[in-house]
């Protein structure tokens, strides 16, 4: 009997077929046991229908059709799913073979654990990584404008969290549909670093983030602000000390000073595998 959580996965896409097939696969080829995969394409015209039914038994659900843009289709999709854990990879990103099989791990370890992310990888047109690099994220960083970078293709949820915390992604925004929902999950409960990789951004053209004169940056900024001016005072008056110190030669003091543990509240929960217990754990 499987006793693995079963993972949701939704892919939207939309005239990606240079890269859907590959993202696919990237999936299905994890061969994992609980993956409840769904494919959401906004009726393209280049040849990604017929990708998608190369592999459409191996998805619990597909269609094509116009739709109302990327979280539209985000939407549809995880209406579809009733995984106990939750993600999504866009249609030019892709997961790694250990993928699904270490969140299941990490979640199952840590009970107390609602959103984790991995370390951010960077991928070449061809799909190899290109750069990866440590970043941590905690709601200070990103009332205080300093947030680090959290990579969408490496953040999965508990499907509790999303439910309380609206269960939707918010289709007025164009771009940061993903970063108002991690807003919406950092004022719930904190985000671990599970200290692997474990989805890679493909950079090209055609991504959303790239699109729109900088739009993206803008729907950020008006999303912290607003969270801002709803904060209690104690959390503000928090945020403005991570930004007085939190540049230059500062940036080190506030590590060092989280490090030490002066600031217990300043911090950034990190998983890492222990080998003589065998399983991950908080450090």
């Amino acid at each position: 009997m499987n006793m693995q959580p079963t993972i949701s996965v939704v892919t939207p896409s939309f005239n990606q077929v240079a890269y859907l097939e590959s993202t696919m696969r990237s999936v299905i080829e994890q061969e994992y046991p609980g993956l409840e995969y769904v494919v959401i394409d906004g009726g393209s015209t280049d040849g990604s229908v017929e990708a998608i039914r190369k592999h459409q038994k191996h998805l619990s659900y597909w269609v094509s059709e116009a739709d109302g843009g990327h979280s539209d289709a985000l939407n549809k999709g995880f209406a579809r799913t009733s995984g106990n854990i939750m993600c999504w990879i866009n249609s030019s990103d892709i997961h790694y073979p250990w993928t699904l099989a270490t969140v299941a791990e990490v979640f199952s370890a840590l009970p107390q654990v609602e959103w984790i992310t991995g370390i951010p990888t960077e991928l070449g047109m061809a799909g190899g990584p290109r750069s990866v690099w440590p970043a941590y994220t905690n709601i200070y960083d990103v009332l205080a404008g300093s947030a680090g970078t959290i990579q969408q293709e490496s953040v999965f949820w508990r499907r509790s969290l999303w439910d309380r915390a609206g269960a939707t992604l918010d289709q007025t925004l164009r771009c940061a549909g993903d970063f108002d929902l991690w807003l919406r999950f950092f004022r719930l409960a904190p985000l671990y670093h599970v200290q692997t990789v474990l989805g890679g951004f493909r950079v090209h053209g055609d991504r959303l983030a790239d699109v729109g004169d900088g739009l993206y940056e803008r729907e950020m900024n008006m999303l912290c602000a607003r969270m801002l001016s709803a904060a209690d005072e104690r959390t503000r008056r928090r945020a403005r000390m991570v930004r007085a110190l939190g540049t230059g030669r500062g940036k080190f003091l506030v590590r060092g000073l989280e490090h030490a543990g002066i600031w217990t509240w300043y911090k950034h929960p990190r998983i890492v595998f222990d080998f003589e217990l065998g399983r991950w754990v908080v450090t």
